[in-house]
């Protein structure tokens, strides 16, 4: 009689577990889970990246230093880094547009170069 029940018992654990376990499985291959993993993964990676990029940018500044120390040079000044101004800004002031007219007073027609 205790045999039987005790089997009865360990067949219904079982089948209370497997079932749990495929509803897990289930709920975790829905689109929405996916497409939450795939999320997750895809900032994870940018975090790597992120990581690797500036650890190669801290051994590029470390290997300028030691070349710039091998060879003698002195080290740049900050300013030297920085961008030259924008030039395309004079071109701008002089008030035409493709479609505001031009100085000659004809307006600009798109059509007529083609």
């Amino acid at each position: 009689m205790f045999r039987r029940t005790f089997w009865f018992t360990a067949g219904a654990a079982a089948g209370v577990w497997a079932t749990q376990k495929v509803n897990r499985k289930l709920k975790a291959l829905t689109p929405e889970s996916l497409a939450a993993q795939a999320a997750d993964k895809a900032v994870e990676a940018g975090h790597r990246l992120k990581d690797f990029a500036l650890d190669v940018r801290a051994g590029m500044v470390q290997r300028e230093a030691e070349l710039g120390d091998a060879l003698g040079l002195d080290a740049a000044p900050d300013d030297a880094r920085a961008l030259p101004p924008q030039r395309y800004v004079a071109a701008i002031d002089h008030g035409i547009t493709p479609n505001s007219p031009s100085r000659s007073g004809n307006s600009y027609n798109r059509n007529e170069d083609h």
